[in-house]
């Protein structure tokens, strides 16, 4: 491809060249990879556009990339990938709005700490902070919380260069449906180059872990939801046991909770991760790591008052295969209740499947988003994982495809962030808007500039030809088939 350039193009294109030739991507669960044919880091808006308009005169593909942490191949090609790392400074701050204008290519940790610095933080996060605030909403990364939205509800303003090269503003009032749609885009509409963020006064969060049994929780769900500001639990797989996380908003003195190195890195994060590995060679030994996994670490109860992000973030061990869906919060019960029943039966079976803990649920206010999970109702993510000790492969796939036959039955929509199988006839039932969000995408994106694998698996219509470009050979016309995952 490089012969085909300008000598102009091969060195503006060389100038922003990061990483050595022949660069391999590799998400942070290290479950997916590519290798780009150029891998470059734009600093400006100006160098952003103009590799568009590259990509367009040559049929070239182009994919942004963040921290690289879902656990899917949203940000694969290979074609161009840039990385935002450089496309981090504070553009605007609004003290009497309460809100912050960024560039895209801010982590979410160092959104914590800017925020920090002005008196100021996000209502609601993750369980970590590793990704880029562009990253975080192209897939509606959220918290939990009945009234607390996804972290796409939280944006008032956004820039977005399309696959044409213009930069176009959007918000509320300005070219309201690209706002809606962008928001959430998985990277089909543009490449997003800054955000304004609606934050709050900086707030101190008192969070209470208490053990409990599943049936309880289950049987009183909707006082459990409500019974905090923020509340998420953990199921522990072949046992009744719930650890029940709640938090609310506090001025009382910071209390950091006390780390215990016996409990949570020996016991916890070495001991279990070499205990998984055993078991990859004797399975029948889940049962009883995760009975053992609660006793030791999760049956008591735990205190802390902190600074909310410190709250909100909590260590997610180590790599792992993870699938999440949400449901209509009302349907989360029943949801966990058939995983349950399936779960106990594998059990019964010597060659059954056998799962990893937790199962975990939290919830998100309804959005206006449009293609948010919490599109129109408020929901109940629920995730399930299986963690890969030593980067050892562990058995995971029968239990997602069960997990996600109760989802989808159950009215689910798919984490954007995760390898899931819902597609383009799937979606379009489940998502009001996906039409219009398709409509839109061939509007921004006419030569398929931001198309990879996985937008023509989960968004392009199935045996239409799509015009998309690649990785050198010219702007072609694809048809988009599903794929086997």
């Amino acid at each position: 491809m490089a012969h085909l350039l300008s000598e102009s193009e091969r060195s503006f294109i060389e100038g922003l060249q990061c990483g050595a030739r022949g660069f391999e991507f590799k998400n942070w669960a290290n479950t997916f990879h590519c290798k780009p044919l150029y891998y470059l880091a734009p600093e400006t808006e100006c160098e952003i556009i103009e590799l568009v308009r590259i990509a367009a005169r040559h049929g070239l593909a182009l994919k942004p990339v963040g921290s690289g942490h879902s656990p899917s191949d949203l940000a694969c090609t290979d074609s161009i990938m840039l990385n935002m790392d450089k496309m981090n400074r504070i553009l605007a701050h609004d003290p009497y709005a309460c809100t912050l204008t960024v560039e895209a290519g801010v982590l979410v940790h160092q959104l914590n700490s800017m925020l920090e610095q002005r008196g100021m933080a996000l209502s609601s996060l993750g369980s970590i902070s590793d990704q880029s605030i562009a990253g975080a909403i192209a897939t509606a990364t959220h918290g939990t919380g009945m009234a607390f939205g996804d972290m796409s509800s939280t944006i008032t303003h956004l820039v977005i260069i399309d696959g044409t090269g213009r930069r176009r503003e959007c918000s509320a009032t300005v070219d309201p449906d690209l706002f809606d749609a962008a928001r959430c885009s998985i990277g089909a509409l543009g490449i997003i180059t800054q955000v304004t963020i609606q934050c709050e006064p900086a707030f101190k969060l008192h969070a209470v872990q208490t053990p409990d049994t599943l049936d309880h929780v289950l049987n009183t769900l909707s006082e459990v939801a409500f019974s905090a500001e923020h509340v998420r639990f953990w199921w522990f797989p072949y046992t009744d046991n719930v650890a029940v996380w709640r938090a609310n908003r506090t001025t009382q003195p910071i209390q950091p909770r006390a780390k215990s190195l016996w409990r949570d890195r020996l016991l916890g994060y070495h001991y279990y991760q070499l205990r998984l590995l055993k078991s990859r060679l004797t399975p029948d030994d889940l049962p009883s790591i995760n009975q053992e996994q609660f006793s030791s670490r999760f049956n008591r109860r735990v205190e802390s008052i902190d600074d909310s992000y410190k709250v909100f973030n909590f260590d997610c061990l180590f790599p792992h295969h993870v699938n999440e869906w949400a449901v209509p919060w009302e349907k989360a019960a029943e949801v966990i209740r058939q995983l349950r029943a399936w779960i106990v039966a594998e059990e019964q079976k010597p060659d059954g499947v056998r799962v990893h803990f937790p199962v975990q649920a939290r919830f998100v206010k309804e959005s206006n988003v449009w293609l948010s999970p919490a599109y129109g109702q408020t929901v109940c993510y629920i995730a399930v994982i299986m963690y890969r000790p030593y980067h050892r492969a562990v058995p995971y796939k029968k239990y997602w495809r069960v997990y996600e036959d109760i989802m989808r039955t159950q009215g689910g929509r798919p984490h954007w962030a995760k390898a899931h199988k819902m597609y383009y006839y799937d979606l379009k039932k489940a998502y009001p808007k996906f039409d219009d969000f398709v409509k839109l995408r061939g509007e921004c994106d006419p030569n398929g500039i931001f198309v990879n694998d996985y937008i023509c698996r989960h968004v392009l219509p199935p045996n239409e030809p799509i015009l998309t470009a690649s990785s050198g050979a010219g702007s072609r016309f694809l048809t988009c088939e599903k794929p086997r995952l």
